[in-house]
């Protein structure tokens, strides 16, 4: 390409400035509901995965994921009588939400600049490999992989402008998505709805109609690519 490739950043340097929060949203909410419920190891549910990923879609701050989990977890503790326990973390979202508000009203912690979350080959060893398991996947999805490749090779101009990159990788894997739905058969899109149907049920109260929207969409996307042995191409995903 016409451009030279820039230097990485400096890790301590004022230029990096997308919130290191950004990356951690995934790891530290799934330790912060194991933390709250207190049962040692808990493996989240495929529902729990896609309410993650939609709070961080929609913006919510990370900082307001974890104060409602534990703020709806000490509601439930401070409860006379606890028929059952808490094993979703949709029983947070509108703790979650009240969180949310509160720090939109100005009640924030504060910021700092923030160093890379990952080594520059990390990345490149991440973008190579989802291009090797994408190209695998079929010759349906062979300009996805190709264009992973090259961004592999650029990965020293990538990594200095991490959040351009993320939204490169976002489109991709909404190309990704629409090829994955038309090779999709109608009698599995109808098993994926009715197990997404059966893991919400106990929780459509206390989520809004909007949450309800993206969470099912996150869902059966995750399903979707699993299904096709695909792999997700967020930088979240990074070290996963």
């Amino acid at each position: 390409m016409a451009e030279e490739p820039i230097a990485a950043p400096d890790p301590s340097g004022p230029d990096v400035d997308w919130p290191l929060n950004y990356f951690n949203y995934f790891t530290e909410t799934e330790e912060q509901f194991r933390q709250a419920r207190g049962t040692g190891l808990f493996l989240l549910s495929p529902l729990d995965w896609a309410l993650i990923e939609t709070w961080q879609k929609s913006g919510i701050p990370l900082e307001a994921v974890l104060r409602g989990i534990d703020a709806a977890f000490e509601k439930w503790r401070s409860r006379k009588q606890r028929t059952q326990a808490v094993n979703s973390l949709a029983y947070c979202s509108q703790a979650v939400l009240k969180a949310a508000e509160d720090l939109a009203r100005g009640e924030t912690g504060a910021g700092g600049a923030v160093a890379p979350p990952f080594p520059l080959e990390s990345l490149r060893e991440y973008l190579e490999t989802n291009a090797r398991a994408i190209a695998g996947a079929g010759p349906a999805y062979s300009a996805v992989s190709e264009v992973l490749v090259e961004l592999a090779r650029e990965v020293e101009f990538h990594f200095a402008d991490l959040e351009a990159l993320e939204q490169r990788l976002t489109g991709l894997e909404e190309k990704l998505l629409a090829l994955a739905r038309l090779q999709m058969t109608d009698e599995a899109q109808l098993a994926a709805r009715q197990e997404l149907d059966r893991q919400l049920r106990p929780y459509r109260g206390k989520m809004t109609a909007e949450q309800l929207a993206l969470v099912e969409r996150q869902f059966l996307d995750r399903r979707l690519l699993e299904k096709k042995g695909l792999r997700r191409l967020s930088l979240f995903y990074l070290g996963s």
